[in-house]
């Protein structure tokens, strides 16, 4: 029975089975497609050379077609008639370069991934590992140019401050960024291992330091400083600050006070970023639609971590109900647009924390306070975890520091009735006062 000839259809149906096969083309004799038990698909062409048999393969379906497969091909077989040994090259197309991996990886690798996520992966392969790696093979790899990229990107080697197409790109580098790339490229570097372009990860063993260093939670008197910040601005206004260049749309319009109201919806995510735990893209696109006040949650479709329902405490439900709704727009939070919600709260955050003492204080703190004030008030890691939609225990463990410990409050008991026992008071012995604020 002879054999049919390839095309993209016939390839395309061919199933994955326990161990490789071939399938020829009846067209084209020693031109074949490879199957993987992983369902891998490569094009090969297998030849006579000096009395041996010899492979080499020319691409993968669908990265090629199968008509680009049989030219290329028919090319090597023509060259092995003319006594040249093709398997004794590498075919690219079995090791690419960073690039062009890279390029792989954002068009098949990533489905997975929020259209959000792959925007900033995007951004970080083509401001940081393609201009330093990209011109590197797959093969050719090794931890050392791993190593050495992190200190490059942490020593801002790729920072670049420039307009494109009338927009500003601004790439800053330093370790947080070179952190974040690292743990990229190795994503990306285990997906090549699944194209079976290498066998092994060359990021692992690279160390690269932890994250949240810098990581600063609220407490006492920095909480209270906040809140009358907060309640100062949505009542009298707070007392203005002339910035150097600052717009004039932007100063107060009563000139005799010289305070500024900050606007309530922009007050009212504060409030509830601090009361909820949730992320900033999380209030600012939250709908009315997904606001459950009578059962008390947050119905949110999409998040970081994929659908999430977030519970609301008393005092955020009463941010809530007491923020109004505007006719035809959505969103809780809106902006100035019509029916769309506010963009950012940079601008009344930066005039909040000003006035309140807390310079440097990120929005993203207010979510680490809230997980942090949990893991302080006993309620244990895995609760606090669900309340803030983690998808994996350990990124709660980074609170475990401040979790009440059983262990401390043994400690505790103990010491407190050998006090009892000498005569000394209890109060006596609370004689311990900690630092507020970084972590």
């Amino acid at each position: 029975m002879s054999k049919p000839k390839l095309n993209n259809g016939v390839v395309d149906r061919l199933q994955a089975r326990a161990s490789d096969y071939v399938t020829w083309c009846g067209a084209l004799p020693g031109f074949g497609v490879r199957v993987r038990p992983s369902g891998r698909k490569s094009f090969i062409v297998q030849y006579d050379f000096e009395g041996r048999s010899r492979k080499v393969t020319v691409g993968t379906f669908p990265t090629l077609t199968v008509d680009q497969a049989r030219k290329k091909a028919t090319e090597l077989l023509a060259k092995v008639q003319l006594g040249e040994d093709v398997a004794a090259k590498p075919v690219a197309e079995e090791n690419p370069t960073i690039a062009e991996l890279c390029d792989e990886y954002l068009t098949k690798g990533c489905g997975h991934k929020k259209a959000s996520t792959k925007v900033t992966d995007k951004g970080c392969i083509e401001r940081h590992i393609k201009p330093l790696l990209g011109h590197r093979r797959v093969k050719d790899l090794k931890r050392r140019h791993i190593e050495d990229f992190f200190s490059a990107v942490a020593a801002g080697e790729t920072a670049k401050n420039e307009v494109i197409d009338g927009k500003r790109i601004i790439v800053k580098g330093g370790e947080g960024a070179a952190r974040r790339t690292v743990r990229l490229f190795g994503g990306i570097l285990t997906y090549a291992i699944g194209r079976e372009y290498i066998s092994e990860n060359p990021r692992r063993g690279v160390k690269i330091g932890k994250d949240n260093a810098n990581e600063r939670y609220l407490y006492g008197d920095e909480l209270r400083r906040l809140g009358d910040a907060l309640r100062e601005a949505e009542t009298v206004g707070l007392p203005w600050q002339f910035t150097q260049g600052a717009k004039t749309k932007h100063r107060p319009k009563n000139a005799d006070t010289l305070r500024e109201v900050i606007d309530p919806y922009a007050i009212a995510a504060l409030r509830l970023l601090l009361l909820t735990g949730c992320r900033l893209g999380e209030i600012l696109t939250l709908e009315w639609s997904q606001v459950d006040l009578e059962r008390g949650f947050l119905r949110l479709p999409d998040s970081k971590t994929g659908k999430k329902d977030v519970i609301l405490g008393a005092p955020a439900l009463k941010v809530l109900a007491d923020i109004p709704r505007v006719k035809d727009n959505p969103y809780v939070i809106v902006g100035e647009a019509k029916g769309k919600p506010r963009s950012d709260l940079k601008r009344p955050w930066r005039r909040v924390i000003a006035h309140a003492g807390l310079p440097g204080l990120r929005l993203h703190d207010l979510r680490h306070s809230f997980a942090s004030m949990g893991a302080a008030s006993g309620m244990g890691l895995p609760i606090v975890g669900k309340l803030l939609g983690h998808a994996s225990p350990s990124t709660t463990a980074r609170y475990a520091h401040l979790a009440d410990d059983p262990l401390r409050r043994a400690s505790d008991s103990i010491a407190n009735s050998i006090n009892a026992a000498m005569g000394v008071a209890p109060e006596a012995s609370n004689v311990v006062q900690f630092k507020e604020g970084v972590a």
